[in-house]
This record gives C-alpha cells, sequence and structure tokens, in this order.
C-alpha cells in the first residue's frame, strides 16, 4: 500500500496546474461542465497510469535494486524538469467538442507529463506497480475533477508558482536518488 499513497500524493502535488488539467479547466469554462468531458478525462487517466505502471512490470525484473533506485531517481529528475521546462498553453480559441480529441490530446499530455514519470518511477523503485497504478489514477481523477468543476481556480497564476517549486524540489530528490543509488552519497 506505500506506493498506493506515495504515488496518490506524488500525481496529486506534481499535476498542479498541469497541461491536462488547464485544458479540461479551460474547456470547461468555455462550453460548461460537460458531463463528458469528465469521464473522458477520467478514462484517460486509468488508461495512462496503467501504461506508466506497465512498463515499470517490464523493466523493474531485469534491474539489480540499486539500478531500479538509480532509475526512479531518473524519473524523478525527469519529472522535475517536465514541471520546470514545460508550462500550460494558453488555452484554444476554438476548442473542439470532440472528446475523442480531447481523449487524443489528454493522452499525449499525459504519456509525457512529471505525474506518469512518477507513477513509473514510484512503480520501479516499490516493485509495486498494481498500487501504483491505482494511485496515479485515482490522483489523475482527482485532478481533472478539479480542473473541471474550479475552471478558475486553476488559472490562478500563483499556481504555476507552485508548480515550479515542486519541479526543483523533484529535482533535488531526484539528484540525491541518482547520487545515492552510484555510492556518490
Amino acid at each position: 500500500m506505500t506506493g498506493f499513497y506515495f504515488t496518490l500524493l506524488a500525481v496529486l502535488l506534481s499535476g498542479i496546474s498541469a497541461r491536462d488539467q488547464v485544458l479540461v479547466a479551460a474547456l470547461s469554462d468555455r462550453q460548461g461542465q460537460r458531463p463528458g468531458v469528465l469521464i473522458t478525462a477520467g478514462v484517460v487517466s486509468i488508461l495512462t497510469a496503467t501504461i506508466a505502471a506497465w512498463l515499470a512490470t517490464s523493466i523493474a525484473p531485469l534491474l539489480a535494486p540499486q539500478a531500479r533506485s538509480f532509475l526512479a531517481g531518473l524519473s524523478l529528475l525527469f519529472a522535475g524538469g517536465e514541471l520546470l521546462i514545460f508550462a500550460p498553453r494558453r488555452s484554444p480559441k476554438e476548442p473542439t467538442r470532440s472528446l475523442a480529441a480531447l481523449a487524443i490530446v489528454l493522452t499525449s499530455h499525459q504519456l509525457t507529463d512529471a505525474a506518469r514519470f512518477l507513477i513509473f518511477g514510484i512503480a520501479v523503485a516499490t516493485n509495486a506497480p498494481i498500487p501504483a497504478a491505482a494511485g496515479g489514477a485515482i490522483g489523475g481523477i482527482v485532478l481533472l475533477g478539479a480542473g473541471w468543476a474550479l475552471p478558475q481556480v486553476i488559472a490562478d497564476p500563483r499556481l504555476r508558482i507552485a508548480r515550479r517549486l515542486i519541479g526543483g524540489g523533484l529535482v533535488l530528490i531526484g539528484a540525491y536518488v541518482c547520487l545515492s543509488a552510484i555510492g556518490k552519497l
């Protein structure tokens, strides 16, 4: 259960003002709170969390414990880098009402976002992919649900500052884990 709780907390923190959350908030603000958007976002969150955990199950058994720790540290570094480098774009001027298009865009955002890197890293480190996937999926659904329900709150610029601070923290933690795994600390 440790993997579940760590992943849930990590996804909730790293998903603040993420690209997918901002997109769902923008659609909700422009088009109203359509239930189809929320359902599509939830399904995509489950799918991408499952993919991240599945990739971990493909790699983790091949690695020694130190290598798993190093890979988990790299995942933290990538997640922190994503939070520091990539900012959500402005909302589209004429967003489509297509749920299929939304699913494609959300999937592309989520497969390369900090939350999925963290799901992967925690699943590798704990060798518990199912709890990590469950925690990540629930965290993703909660974040996208918040974007859907509270679009004005998600647009607050202070959340982007929090996103950068969390990213910096993840980079530091990731560097520490990597250096510890190779015996430099």
